[in-house]
């Protein structure tokens, strides 16, 4: 009778014991791995990261933006019910209100040529660095690929507790690959097509090193050629020319950055804007700079230029 008693109460005590913990590590862009005592959720994240994350399954408790929300392409068609909204200008967060939420955790991606966090680049607010008194900070590297980068944002979400194979984002992934497969086609069916990234200021024309854009890389990967700017800025992004060189690459096919409405209005209402023959002959499309960070995302911007190159004569400049 007593051992049955003892046994019993021992059972009970095991029963009512708190689980322990789970410890959980992540090796970021950095090479380096941040480890936590248990597994994160009270994460703030940047808002790129909050776009590779949100679609499969990781909510953070609050973003910073680098420009409004309402003009943030990443976050467009996201939910935000409920998350903090904790700076809304590059170089800017609130310290005050991210302290006052606790984090355990800061998310962001790494990029190697400006070796910073988003956030947390050079120019970027001195305040800023004050967040890394308040938790850890880690993410993924910004590298040669969207499609890896998102990739790898699926590892830190299935670290977080994610399922990889919840309906929507089965759905989201394979409508990507569908519409992977009709740019690849449309590609391959105008082989003498060429392109122009650009972005386009009242100062200049700013021509995009198709090695400081990971999207940029995606394409040329997948048979798009990308006119290579002869010259570009001491971080590899851009070749600056004056409105006065602007016919300096003849395309086929312009892209413009499209992370602000204003940029394809601002390109329009240069004098030299058509002595670029495929502005002139209204061969210009959309280039998702920067932003894309998930895959329903991507299938959208991929839709768009597939039809772009479909409509375009690949002959124009020859």
């Amino acid at each position: 009778m007593f051992k049955s008693l003892f046994a019993a109460a021992l059972l009970l005590g095991f029963a009512a014991a708190p689980a322990l913990a789970e410890e959980w590590t992540y090796t970021d862009g950095t090479g380096q791995t941040v480890t936590l005592d248990h597994v994160p959720n009270r994460i703030v994240m940047h808002a790129n990261t909050a776009a590779g994350l949100i679609p499969l399954g990781i909510r953070p408790i609050a973003i910073y933006v680098d420009t409004p929300v309402a003009e943030d392409k990443s976050l467009q068609g996201l939910d935000l019910t409920g998350i903090e909204i904790v700076g809304e200008a590059w170089g800017q967060i609130d310290i005050e209100k991210v302290a006052a939420l606790k984090p355990d955790l800061f998310l962001a991606e790494w990029w190697p040529l400006d070796k910073a966090f988003s956030g947390l680049e050079s120019g970027a607010g001195s305040t800023n660095q004050q967040i890394l008194k308040l938790a850890p900070i880690t993410g993924p590297t910004q590298g040669d690929s969207i499609v890896k980068l998102i990739g790898d944002y699926e590892v830190l979400a299935k670290s977080l507790g994610a399922d990889l194979n919840a309906p929507q984002v089965v759905a989201d992934k394979a409508a990507f690959e569908a519409s992977l497969e009709k740019f690849k086609a449309a590609v391959a069916a105008k082989p003498n097509l060429t392109a122009l990234p650009i972005w386009a200021g009242t100062d200049g024309l700013y021509v995009a090193a198709t090695a400081g854009a990971s999207e940029l890389m995606d394409f040329a990967s997948w048979g798009l050629k990308l006119i290579t700017p002869e010259v570009a800025d001491d971080r590899g992004y851009w070749e600056t020319l004056s409105w006065e060189q602007a016919d300096k690459y003849q395309p086929d096919l312009v892209l413009v950055d499209n992370r602000s409405d204003a940029t394809m209005e601002t390109a329009k209402a240069q004098p030299m804007w058509t002595s670029i023959k495929a502005a002139a002959a209204g061969q210009v499309t959309d280039w998702p700079a920067f932003w894309l960070r998930n895959y329903k995302a991507y299938a959208g911007a991929l839709d768009k230029l597939t039809a772009a190159i479909e409509a375009a004569d690949e002959n124009l400049t020859n």
